[in-house]
């Protein structure tokens, strides 16, 4: 009874009721959540010619929709950095706003203190894209930091490197020496293919009947690839295609440069690779795999507390 007559004093009823609509108030009537977007116009067409620039086309609409919402993310974020005050406590913004403050020629006789709280008073940290790709940086490390990758299992790399297994195969490996002529000596490469024949030389004696080729004239364990930046691509198809074989000549071969009368010195065939061959690069791919997702999945949640406008 001494509870019940404590608990039937108004004051108390006033409290309770209080606390009842306040939080009525908010279930019915929430805060407003900030708005991200729409782009405007120019931003959009800007964003489409950097993928013009990268791609050489221009999106289709799918591809433009997803870049629209990449960079709305990156709007959301930099957002969350300015209202968690980042930007008062990082270096980098701080050297950004100081170093804009000289470029505007407002330092005058200023400390960096000053010009830097005059920047921010200016709102100069709101415009800058160095401080906004900064600040984004920043938001997507505490993000990861509050929602850490997974570390990668044994048993992901296996399957990962089974997935990809065609793809990892190693390439062929060509040691080769060879005799250059430009384009001015091609008419003389028979006659010099006739000398090696008869007097039996082998490349090294050889090479003084060449034309100079300054990436060289022996190239050992080379792949296709690799070939082809000395030579051009041509030179490694046409190669492959007169059949290389150890301690033969064959050629000639012609390359962007001209002709090429190349002794083939060892071929090792394109083979699969093993798993601790590509264990570095599979890990490597799989951990940033993981960083995205986490980071796409923090980006998700938090775009539940804003109004994003495509």
């Amino acid at each position: 009874m001494k509870l019940l007559s404590r608990l039937n004093r108004p004051w108390l009823h006033f409290i309770a009721l209080g606390f009842l609509l306040f939080y009525l108030q908010g279930v019915f009537f929430p805060e407003p959540r900030p708005i991200i977007g729409p782009l405007g116009e120019a931003r959009v067409e800007a964003l489409q010619q950097q993928w013009f620039a990268s791609t050489g086309r221009l999106p289709s609409d799918e591809q433009r929709t997803r870049m629209i919402a990449a960079e709305l993310d990156r709007d959301m974020l930099f957002q969350r950095a300015i209202e968690l005050d980042l930007h008062l406590y990082d270096t980098v913004v701080y050297q950004r706003l100081i170093r804009n403050m000289h470029f505007l020629q407002l330092a005058g006789d200023k400390s960096d203190q000053q010009l830097y709280e005059q920047a921010l008073d200016m709102r100069l940290h709101l415009g800058d894209e160095v401080v906004k790709r900064r600040l984004i940086q920043v938001m997507e490390q505490l993000l990861l930091a509050a929602n850490p990758p997974a570390a990668v299992t044994e048993e992901q790399l296996q399957a990962e490197f089974e997935k990809r297994r065609e793809e990892l195969r190693r390439p062929p490996r060509y040691s080769i020496e060879h005799l250059y002529f430009n384009r001015e000596r091609e008419s003389e490469v028979e006659s010099v293919i006739a000398t090696i024949a008869q007097q039996q030389l082998d490349a090294r004696s050889a090479r003084e009947l060449s034309s100079p080729f300054l990436p060289g004239y022996i190239f050992t364990r080379q792949s296709p690839d690799q070939l082809a930046r000395h030579f051009g691509a041509a030179f490694v198809e046409n190669l492959q295609a007169v059949d290389p074989q150890p301690k033969t000549w064959r050629g000639p071969v012609r390359s962007t440069y001209g002709l090429h009368y190349v002794w083939v010195e060892a071929v090792e065939p394109s083979r699969e690779a093993t798993l601790e061959e590509v264990r570095g690069l599979l890990l490597r791919d799989l951990e940033s795999g993981a960083r995205a997702q986490a980071l796409r999945n923090g980006i998700d949640v938090m775009r539940e507390n804003y109004e994003v406008r495509l």
